[in-house]
């Protein structure tokens, strides 16, 4: 086991960890040790985020009614919309979301990125938590996706997505440049940018690798709640997000505005 670290880390984020406001109970754990021991009781870890994460009581993710009443069952550590009467996990909608692991698992890992300066690779935090290095890389790679964006939510509601590319004008650059990144035609010499903006909420841009249909689907899934509603053109990337999404799509060879379905926002 690792010697604690203390928390003086830049990437001690918003809404990931002490900063998850002054709703964070008064026994929350300041050392490696103390994390592990007061998140190794699942009930204790499921009501720290509920906490954190819904401070004026549940919010059910379907009809989206908040009461402080809705139903609890404890044996299952999910609740009950009184509206809807849906069932609900604190982890729906956010990036443990979909993830076998438990919340006594994800928030010492937590814990472990924003705390340790040096930062942690998937193998040490595999053998701190006990679990495959596979689902550690996992972790990471989620857990500092959130940190970087300052929330553990996804976007959700009405989403715009669309991707482009960037890279200077051709007529611009000096000869020697021009030869040098210009090597074909179209997008050569240029970098693959996706934009998903949620309407009246968060805007989110990455660079991606392509755009090819593996990786706009991949980026997609990790930043859009199932069952939201999301908005493209008719890029053939986008094909089978019906599956999980309200797909809708505007053709840009028509018109670039169909009723409320567009991508003005994120374009």
């Amino acid at each position: 086991m690792r010697a604690p670290c203390e928390g003086i880390n830049v990437v001690d984020s918003p809404k990931i960890w002490y900063n998850w406001d002054m709703k964070t109970p008064a026994n929350a754990p300041k050392t490696l040790l103390e994390a592990i021991r007061y998140f190794s009781d699942l009930d204790v870890a499921t009501q720290h985020v509920a906490a954190i994460r819904w401070p004026d009581g549940p919010v059910c993710p379907r009809c989206g009614v908040v009461d402080p009443k809705h139903y609890y069952l404890k044996t299952r550590r999910l609740w009950k919309c009184r509206a809807c009467k849906k069932q609900f996990s604190v982890k729906v909608g956010t990036i443990f979301e979909d993830s076998p692991l438990g919340l006594d698992k994800w928030l010492p890992a937590v814990w472990f990125i924003a705390n340790c300066k040096n930062g942690i690779s998937s193998y040490e935090l595999a053998r701190d938590l006990g679990i495959q290095q596979k689902s550690a890389w996992f972790m990471l790679h989620r857990i500092r996706l959130a940190m970087q964006r300052g929330s553990i939510e996804k976007l959700s509601g009405e989403v715009e997505v669309d991707e482009t590319y960037i890279g200077g004008l051709v007529r611009n650059m000096h000869k020697d440049k021009r030869a040098e990144k210009i090597t074909g035609t179209g997008t050569s010499g240029k970098i693959a940018v996706m934009g998903l903006l949620e309407r009246h909420g968060e805007v989110r841009t990455k660079v991606v690798p392509d755009t090819k249909s593996r990786t706009l689907k991949v980026e997609v899934k990790a930043n859009v709640e199932p069952g939201s509603e999301v908005h493209t053109d008719t890029f053939q990337s986008y094909q089978g997000l019906d599956a999980e999404y309200i797909h809708n799509v505007v053709d840009h060879a028509e018109s670039y505005v169909r009723g409320h379905v567009h991508t003005n926002g994120s374009s």
